[in-house]
């Protein structure tokens, strides 16, 4: 396995091909994204450890994404069996992934505990609890302490976990390996990873806007009730996108597997993604 190093305006890029595989499938791609979210929100009714199982799946379902946007760009339908690859690879896979999730589960929960420090547990209630989040709350210097403390350390522990389920899935590299070379692939490649979220920022920025004008002009109509349908369903849309988009950065990161069995479409090797074979 081989990193490879890519120019800054790549980053660009892979919010193109990202938004390009999700308009092929858009439907199938926005259902799955949805079926993982409502089975990451049902694990969290589980009675006491529902939040850290909840957290210990995120790993798996970016795995199903990417492997649903890789079937996509090869011209083929995602079907809801992607949700179960990451347990249906062999009992060697399936170990990997549950480690990596609760690696990932015991490193979201320490942020969590981290910024209890600063406002007694305020901000982790509200994020993982669903506790109501007053006005007076938000405005404490505790609360926003600990909101900005969570969100400084959530960025290296996203860049640990950002490549390690398809290195995990497609390389077979063991769970604390792939956090080390995911985080080592995204500091190198730290020009397009910052194009890339400063695109996806402006991206949410522009969507956003068109959203409220959208119910605005609803809301002036006289269709309120339709206005919350509206909002949710193209916030979900674009959260969907933002998924997809992650199989090219892994893609462009590291060399294929030996015996690649996927050759990018019509030869133009921009569209080629990881396919959920094994193969890159």
């Amino acid at each position: 396995m081989k990193l490879h190093i890519v120019p800054a305006r790549t980053g660009l890029a892979w919010v193109k091909l990202g938004i390009r595989a999700f308009w092929r499938q858009p439907m199938a791609l926005a259902a799955l994204f949805f079926m993982t979210m409502a089975a990451m929100s049902l694990a969290t009714m589980i009675p006491l450890v529902g939040p850290a199982v909840a957290l210990a799946l995120l790993p798996s379902a970016t795995l199903a994404m990417m492997v649903a946007a890789a079937e996509a760009v090869q011209g083929r339908f995602p079907t809801p069996a992607v949700l179960l690859v990451a347990f249906r690879t062999g009992r060697q896979h399936l170990r990997d992934m549950l480690v990596l999730g609760a690696l990932y589960a015991v490193g979201f929960l320490g942020v969590m505990g981290l910024s209890a420090l600063i406002d007694g547990g305020q901000f982790a209630q509200v994020y993982l609890g669903g506790a109501p989040l007053t006005r007076e709350m938000a405005e404490t210097p505790a609360f926003q302490g600990a909101m900005w403390l969570s969100m400084a350390l959530y960025l290296p522990l996203s860049l640990l976990f950002w490549h390690a389920p398809g290195l995990v899935h497609w390389h077979g590299v063991p769970p604390v390996k792939s956090l080390f070379f995911s985080i080592v692939a995204c500091l190198r490649n730290f020009g397009a990873f910052t194009v890339y979220g400063l695109a996806w920022m402006g991206v949410f920025l522009l969507g956003g806007l068109v959203i409220s004008l959208v119910a605005g002009l609803l809301a002036v109509g006289g269709l309120t009730s339709v206005v919350g349908g509206i909002m949710v369903g193209a916030a979900m849309m674009m959260a969907a996108m933002f998924f997809t988009s992650v199989v090219f950065t892994f893609r462009d990161c590291f060399e294929p597997p030996e015996k690649p069995e996927l050759q990018a479409p019509h030869g133009n090797p921009s569209d080629a993604a990881p396919g959920p074979g094994g193969t890159v």
